[in-house]
């Protein structure tokens, strides 16, 4: 907490598997079940001709790249990543999914480079090794000393929130849940005496009714709620009607931002009633270099989200960004054409938010708000 104000990082997905961990010092099996690639080192070949040559093995904080300055220099009270990799040697490829993300345990370090707080778990990818692969995966985070949310050995592990603890005795709390619209299947759901994700039906009044019930459960004065969501499809801004009336309602449940995820690139962020709304956070890392096919998206461009939060009413003071471009797999600064490209972009599809984005001369992205009172 620094002076008035309590500072978050929020990170859309972070894929450290296939071909990320065949560059890492200690790949896993690179065998896939793909129908077009069988074999993860694949992408590390489209990566290198599309961007040129990575050394392999890198150092485990070679994909964070530029990234680590900035959140030096940032010092977040709390680091909240959507980890969409399952962690594990398992070889149980979940059936009838057509992409599988997995890990070696041994590169967890990789993930320590960016010393995330919480890491979120209700996704499309955690169970891509089946329950086994998730029975491991929850091991090797927690002997890592990793928080997790939204994935657990029954329900009620799966909608435990992480707690990050805030000087004056304040708590951050992250609740993670995955929506079918993000690809999550049904059978992932975590149950009473099943593991699995916490998994959320449907954006429905009914549904937004039952996490606000958990929300007012768990938060106490001085507490600010993160409601992390895995949801929506992988392209394209315009959200949903049913998804705008959800992430409404959370916030007028108690929740104080809501940090959605599973798009390739960023979708519209939304002031609402003060509070912070980012329907889709875009990818962070992962091997995607290379993969034709929607490059009008720039979906190379990768975002770290700053905001700074009123203490006490969780309103939002300013909301930095710091854009990347994520090249060797590797995140490198972003060029100054880039960077206003994107200001542009954000410009005209988010929700809400005035004045518009201010361009730094670092290439910072800042909204600046003055609170009332």
């Amino acid at each position: 907490m620094q002076g008035d104000r309590i500072t978050l990082c929020l990170t859309g997905d972070v894929m450290l598997g296939r071909g990320v961990d065949q560059v890492l010092p200690h790949p896993g099996d690179p065998a896939l079940e793909e129908a077009y690639l069988r074999d993860a080192r694949s992408y590390v070949e489209l990566a290198e001709a599309a961007n040129g040559p990575i050394p392999r093995p890198v150092d485990f904080s070679w994909p964070w790249g530029d990234a680590l300055p900035v959140l030096d220099r940032a010092v977040p009270d709390a680091v909240v990543l959507n980890l969409e990799t399952s962690v594990t040697r398992s070889d149980d490829f979940a059936p009838g999914k057509g992409v599988h993300y997995r890990m070696h345990p041994a590169n967890l370090p990789c993930l320590a480079a960016a010393r995330p707080d919480v890491c979120a778990l209700a996704n499309n990818h955690v169970l891509d090794f089946g329950r086994r692969g998730l029975a491991e995966t929850l091991d090797a985070l927690a002997g890592a000393g990793f928080a997790v949310a939204g994935a657990g050995r029954d329900l009620e592990g799966a909608r435990q929130p992480a707690s990050v603890p805030v000087e004056g005795g304040r708590r951050i709390l992250v609740l993670s849940f995955g929506m079918p619209s993000s690809g999550v299947p049904p059978d992932w759901a975590a149950g009473t005496d099943r593991s699995g994700v916490d998994y959320v039906a449907e954006a429905s009044d009914t549904a937004a009714a039952a996490v606000i019930a958990r929300i007012r459960r768990v938060k106490r004065p001085g507490d600010l709620v993160v409601a992390s969501i895995h949801w929506g499809s992988n392209w394209g801004y315009t959200v949903p009607r049913d998804q705008v009336r959800f992430a409404h309602a959370l916030v007028d449940g108690g929740a104080d931002v809501v940090h959605g995820h599973s798009s390739h690139h960023p979708r519209p962020l939304e002031l609402y009633r003060g509070k912070l709304i980012a329907y889709g956070c875009g990818d962070l890392v992962n091997d995607y270099e290379g993969i034709t096919g929607h490059e009008t998206y720039r979906d190379d461009l990768r975002l770290l989200y700053f905001p700074s939060l009123d203490p006490d009413s969780g309103a939002l003071r300013e909301l930095r960004i710091a854009p990347f471009q994520a090249r060797r797999m590797r995140l490198c600064e972003a060029s100054p054409e880039d960077c206003r490209w994107l200001r542009d972009l954000l410009g005209r599809i988010n929700r809400g938010f005035a004045p518009p984005l201010a361009h730094e001369p670092d290439g910072t992205l800042v909204h600046r708000l003055r609170i009332a009172g």
